[in-house]
Protein backbone atom coordinates (compact mmCIF):
# COMPACT_ATOMS: atom_id res chain seq x y z
CA UNK A 1 0.00 0.00 0.00
CA UNK A 2 1.29 3.45 -0.92
CA UNK A 3 2.19 5.92 1.81
CA UNK A 4 -0.21 8.87 1.69
CA UNK A 5 1.42 12.31 1.72
CA UNK A 6 -0.33 15.64 2.26
CA UNK A 7 1.61 18.49 0.64
CA UNK A 8 0.57 21.98 1.73
CA UNK A 9 2.45 24.49 -0.42
CA UNK A 10 1.10 27.63 -2.11
CA UNK A 11 4.04 28.17 -4.48
CA UNK A 12 2.87 26.53 -7.71
CA UNK A 13 6.37 25.85 -9.05
CA UNK A 14 7.63 24.24 -5.85
CA UNK A 15 4.40 22.28 -5.44
CA UNK A 16 4.42 20.88 -8.98
CA UNK A 17 8.04 19.77 -8.66
CA UNK A 18 7.43 18.10 -5.32
CA UNK A 19 4.26 16.36 -6.47
CA UNK A 20 6.03 14.89 -9.49
CA UNK A 21 9.08 13.78 -7.49
CA UNK A 22 7.03 12.22 -4.68
CA UNK A 23 4.74 10.38 -7.08
CA UNK A 24 7.79 9.06 -8.95
CA UNK A 25 8.95 7.62 -5.62
CA UNK A 26 5.63 5.81 -5.24
CA UNK A 27 3.82 8.10 -2.78
CA UNK A 28 0.13 8.98 -3.09
CA UNK A 29 0.11 12.79 -2.92
CA UNK A 30 -2.74 15.13 -2.01
CA UNK A 31 -1.96 18.82 -2.57
CA UNK A 32 -3.45 21.82 -0.78
CA UNK A 33 -2.64 25.52 -1.23
CA UNK A 34 -4.14 26.87 1.99
CA UNK A 35 -4.93 25.96 5.58
CA UNK A 36 -8.62 25.62 4.72
CA UNK A 37 -7.89 23.25 1.82
CA UNK A 38 -5.56 21.23 4.05
CA UNK A 39 -8.19 20.96 6.78
CA UNK A 40 -10.71 19.71 4.21
CA UNK A 41 -8.22 17.16 2.89
CA UNK A 42 -7.41 15.90 6.39
CA UNK A 43 -11.11 15.18 6.98
CA UNK A 44 -11.09 12.86 3.97
CA UNK A 45 -8.63 10.39 5.47
CA UNK A 46 -5.45 9.85 7.42
CA UNK A 47 -2.02 10.65 6.01
CA UNK A 48 1.26 8.95 6.78
CA UNK A 49 3.17 12.19 6.27
CA UNK A 50 2.42 15.89 5.88
CA UNK A 51 4.87 18.30 4.25
CA UNK A 52 3.80 21.74 5.42
CA UNK A 53 4.89 25.14 4.17
CA UNK A 54 5.29 27.38 7.22
CA UNK A 55 3.82 30.51 5.62
CA UNK A 56 0.44 30.11 3.89
CA UNK A 57 -2.04 32.68 2.52
CA UNK A 58 -4.53 32.10 5.33
CA UNK A 59 -2.32 30.95 8.19
CA UNK A 60 0.72 28.85 9.01
CA UNK A 61 1.89 25.27 8.88
CA UNK A 62 1.34 25.14 12.63
CA UNK A 63 -2.39 25.71 12.01
CA UNK A 64 -2.45 22.72 9.66
CA UNK A 65 -0.50 20.60 12.15
CA UNK A 66 -3.25 21.04 14.73
CA UNK A 67 -5.83 19.51 12.38
CA UNK A 68 -3.85 16.37 11.59
CA UNK A 69 -4.01 12.98 13.22
CA UNK A 70 -1.40 12.67 15.97
CA UNK A 71 0.12 9.70 14.14
CA UNK A 72 0.88 11.76 11.03
CA UNK A 73 4.56 12.50 10.58
CA UNK A 74 5.32 16.15 9.77
CA UNK A 75 8.08 17.90 7.85
CA UNK A 76 7.99 21.72 7.81
CA UNK A 77 9.20 23.78 4.84
CA UNK A 78 10.14 27.41 5.40
CA UNK A 79 12.28 30.29 4.21
CA UNK A 80 12.78 31.30 7.84
CA UNK A 81 15.83 29.71 9.43
CA UNK A 82 15.97 30.85 13.02
CA UNK A 83 16.29 28.96 16.27
CA UNK A 84 12.91 30.08 17.61
CA UNK A 85 10.98 28.65 14.67
CA UNK A 86 13.00 25.46 14.69
CA UNK A 87 12.32 24.90 18.39
CA UNK A 88 8.62 25.70 17.94
CA UNK A 89 8.43 23.27 15.01
CA UNK A 90 9.82 20.38 17.01
CA UNK A 91 7.78 21.27 20.11
CA UNK A 92 4.66 21.04 17.93
CA UNK A 93 5.57 17.45 17.09
CA UNK A 94 7.48 17.95 13.84
CA UNK A 95 9.71 15.13 12.67
CA UNK A 96 11.92 17.35 10.53
CA UNK A 97 12.43 20.91 9.32
CA UNK A 98 13.82 21.98 5.93
CA UNK A 99 14.78 25.51 4.89
CA UNK A 100 14.09 26.79 1.39
CA UNK A 101 15.72 26.63 -1.06
CA UNK A 102 16.34 22.92 -0.60
CA UNK A 103 17.78 20.13 -2.69
CA UNK A 104 15.11 17.76 -3.94
CA UNK A 105 17.14 14.61 -3.34
CA UNK A 106 17.76 15.70 0.24
CA UNK A 107 14.06 16.26 0.85
CA UNK A 108 13.18 12.85 -0.63
CA UNK A 109 15.82 11.23 1.57
CA UNK A 110 14.35 12.90 4.64
CA UNK A 111 10.84 11.83 3.64
CA UNK A 112 12.01 8.22 3.35
CA UNK A 113 13.87 8.32 6.63
CA UNK A 114 10.95 9.93 8.47
CA UNK A 115 8.48 7.32 7.22
CA UNK A 116 10.87 4.43 7.94
CA UNK A 117 11.47 5.69 11.46
CA UNK A 118 7.74 6.09 12.08
CA UNK A 119 7.17 2.54 10.79
CA UNK A 120 9.34 1.08 13.55
CA UNK A 121 8.42 3.44 16.37
CA UNK A 122 5.56 1.21 17.43
CA UNK A 123 7.91 -1.67 18.17
CA UNK A 124 9.91 -2.13 21.34
CA UNK A 125 13.10 -1.68 19.36
CA UNK A 126 14.98 -2.48 16.20
CA UNK A 127 17.59 -5.21 16.47
CA UNK A 128 20.86 -5.30 14.57
CA UNK A 129 23.34 -7.93 15.69
CA UNK A 130 23.48 -7.54 19.47
CA UNK A 131 22.43 -3.88 19.21
CA UNK A 132 18.93 -2.68 20.11
CA UNK A 133 17.81 0.66 18.70
CA UNK A 134 14.98 2.72 20.18
CA UNK A 135 13.91 5.07 17.34
CA UNK A 136 11.41 6.92 19.51
CA UNK A 137 14.16 7.90 21.97
CA UNK A 138 16.92 8.17 19.39
CA UNK A 139 19.17 5.84 21.39
CA UNK A 140 20.99 2.56 20.82
CA UNK A 141 22.05 -0.06 23.35
CA UNK A 142 24.35 -3.05 23.47
CA UNK A 143 23.72 -5.60 26.22
CA UNK A 144 21.59 -2.99 27.97
CA UNK A 145 24.38 -0.40 27.93
CA UNK A 146 23.74 2.93 26.19
CA UNK A 147 26.07 3.53 23.25
CA UNK A 148 27.78 6.90 23.11
CA UNK A 149 26.99 7.88 19.52
CA UNK A 150 26.96 11.26 17.82
CA UNK A 151 23.75 12.25 16.03
CA UNK A 152 25.23 11.37 12.66
CA UNK A 153 26.62 8.04 13.90
CA UNK A 154 23.18 7.19 15.25
CA UNK A 155 21.52 8.05 11.93
CA UNK A 156 24.09 5.93 10.11
CA UNK A 157 23.41 2.99 12.43
CA UNK A 158 19.64 3.40 12.01
CA UNK A 159 20.05 3.50 8.22
CA UNK A 160 21.88 0.17 8.34
CA UNK A 161 19.25 -1.29 10.68
CA UNK A 162 16.36 -0.27 8.45
CA UNK A 163 18.08 -1.86 5.47
CA UNK A 164 19.45 -4.95 7.18
CA UNK A 165 20.78 -7.56 4.77
CA UNK A 166 20.74 -5.19 1.81
CA UNK A 167 23.71 -3.75 -0.02
CA UNK A 168 23.58 0.02 0.35
CA UNK A 169 25.53 2.10 -2.13
CA UNK A 170 27.49 5.03 -0.79
CA UNK A 171 25.06 7.36 -2.58
CA UNK A 172 22.06 5.75 -0.86
CA UNK A 173 23.69 6.15 2.52
CA UNK A 174 24.68 9.74 1.84
CA UNK A 175 21.10 10.57 0.86
CA UNK A 176 19.85 9.19 4.16
CA UNK A 177 22.18 11.04 6.50
CA UNK A 178 23.18 14.67 6.92
CA UNK A 179 24.84 16.78 9.52
CA UNK A 180 23.06 18.84 12.16
CA UNK A 181 23.04 21.90 9.88
CA UNK A 182 21.14 20.01 7.21
CA UNK A 183 24.11 19.63 4.87
CA UNK A 184 24.97 16.50 2.98
CA UNK A 185 27.93 14.53 4.30
CA UNK A 186 30.82 14.41 1.84
CA UNK A 187 31.63 11.03 0.31
CA UNK A 188 35.11 10.85 1.79
CA UNK A 189 33.73 11.81 5.20
CA UNK A 190 31.38 8.81 5.10
CA UNK A 191 34.39 6.47 5.24
CA UNK A 192 35.54 8.20 8.42
CA UNK A 193 32.12 7.88 10.08
CA UNK A 194 31.82 4.20 9.17
CA UNK A 195 35.26 3.62 10.71
CA UNK A 196 34.25 5.43 13.91
CA UNK A 197 30.98 3.52 14.10
CA UNK A 198 32.80 0.21 13.69
CA UNK A 199 35.13 1.14 16.53
CA UNK A 200 32.24 1.99 18.85
CA UNK A 201 30.19 -1.10 17.95
CA UNK A 202 33.09 -3.53 18.17
CA UNK A 203 31.98 -7.09 17.53
CA UNK A 204 28.31 -6.28 18.20
CA UNK A 205 27.62 -5.56 14.53
CA UNK A 206 29.56 -6.50 11.41
CA UNK A 207 29.56 -3.69 8.85
CA UNK A 208 30.77 -5.37 5.68
CA UNK A 209 32.45 -3.32 2.96
CA UNK A 210 31.26 -4.30 -0.50
CA UNK A 211 34.21 -3.17 -2.58
CA UNK A 212 33.35 -0.66 -5.27
CA UNK A 213 29.69 -0.47 -4.17
CA UNK A 214 29.08 0.38 -0.53
CA UNK A 215 28.22 -1.50 2.64
CA UNK A 216 26.03 -4.32 3.95
CA UNK A 217 25.03 -5.18 7.50
CA UNK A 218 23.37 -8.52 8.32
Amino acid sequence: MKNKVLLVEDDAIIASGLIYALEQEGYAVTHANTVIEAESASLGGDFNLAILDMQLPDGTGFDVRETLNADTAVIFLTVVDDEGNIVKAFESGADDYITKPFRLRELLARVKRTLNTRDVNGRSGVSLGSITIDPAAGKAYTCGKLLDLTALEYRLLLTFALNKGQILTRSQILEGIWDSAGNFVEDNTLTVYVKRLREKLGSAVNIETVRGVGYRVD
